[in-house]
């Protein structure tokens, strides 16, 4: 099944499925860096903490991220990821 992401400074996963998660978190990330943002918002929600891990496994691998952290305003329900500025 293929989704269209929209591009903007913040991604809500709910909507998708939990297999389909990292293949939109590096698909988004890609696209997001091409829109010339620097940072993102990935929603993830809190939970047992799965999908946290599923998007920071992702994000740790991807190119084209510097750095991730858990955002602090939203009690381990979201992470924010600076992106590189080279392509």
């Amino acid at each position: 099944m293929t989704h269209r992401i929209p591009i903007g400074p913040s991604l809500d996963l709910h909507p998708f499925a939990p297999a389909d998660v990292k293949s939109v978190v590096e698909e988004y990330v890609r696209a997001a860096h091409e829109a010339g943002l620097r940072e993102v918002r990935l929603i993830h929600g809190r939970g047992r903490g799965v999908q946290r891990g599923i998007v920071q496994a992702a994000l740790e691998r991807h190119p084209l991220v510097e750095a991730f952290w858990d955002a602090p305003d939203s009690h381990l329900g979201a992470t924010v990821a600076k992106l590189s500025e080279r392509a």
